[in-house]
């Protein structure tokens, strides 16, 4: 009974472990990448010049903002579905993610030298990224997680080869 409880325990958890997984380990780069490019704007680097400054609880504000401005995102999601446009509504929810996600993202690397000023905050980061990490090595483990990265290593090798043929023609 035991092993077939934690077989039905995979069969919810593994996908559900693995999209985080993907997500924080693809999307967070390319969006991180991106958002150091953008950083580079004169306009956007005086904005994070003057957060660097902030004292600690002007830090913790600052990180906190993308939550809100997420909110007109979300509103416009459901007044989407509420005029049967699901997939304006989906596309709506993704893109406000990942704008939201990129801007946390690089909010935390601007804001986390003045965040973890105050010891409440160092503590519960370095609970959340403990636990995020334990998390982590337990789908990494899972046979089936390193078939679909050895898959997805392969097609990655796949695109480098048709994109470098494609550029030296």
């Amino acid at each position: 009974m035991k092993r077939h409880l934690k077989y039905a325990f995979e069969l919810l958890f593994v996908p559900i472990a693995a999209a985080i997984v993907f997500f924080e380990e693809t999307l967070l780069h390319y969006l991180g990448l991106a958002m150091a490019a953008i950083a580079k704007w004169p306009p956007v680097a005086s904005i994070e010049a003057w957060l660097r400054r902030l004292p600690p609880w002007g830090a913790l504000l600052a990180f906190g903002a993308p939550s809100l401005l997420v909110i007109p995102i979300k509103l416009s999601a459901v007044w989407f579905a509420l005029h049967h446009h699901y997939a304006l509504s989906l596309m709506s929810v993704v893109v406000g993610k990942m704008l939201a996600t990129a801007l946390v993202a690089r909010l935390y690397m601007v804001l986390r030298p003045t965040l973890v000023q105050m010891g409440w905050y160092l503590r519960a980061e370095t609970w959340v990224f403990d636990w995020r990490d334990r998390l982590y090595a337990f789908v990494r483990a899972i046979p089936a997680w390193q078939q679909a990265k050895a898959m997805m290593q392969g097609v990655r090798r796949w695109l480098r080869e048709m994109v470098f043929r494609a550029s030296s023609r």
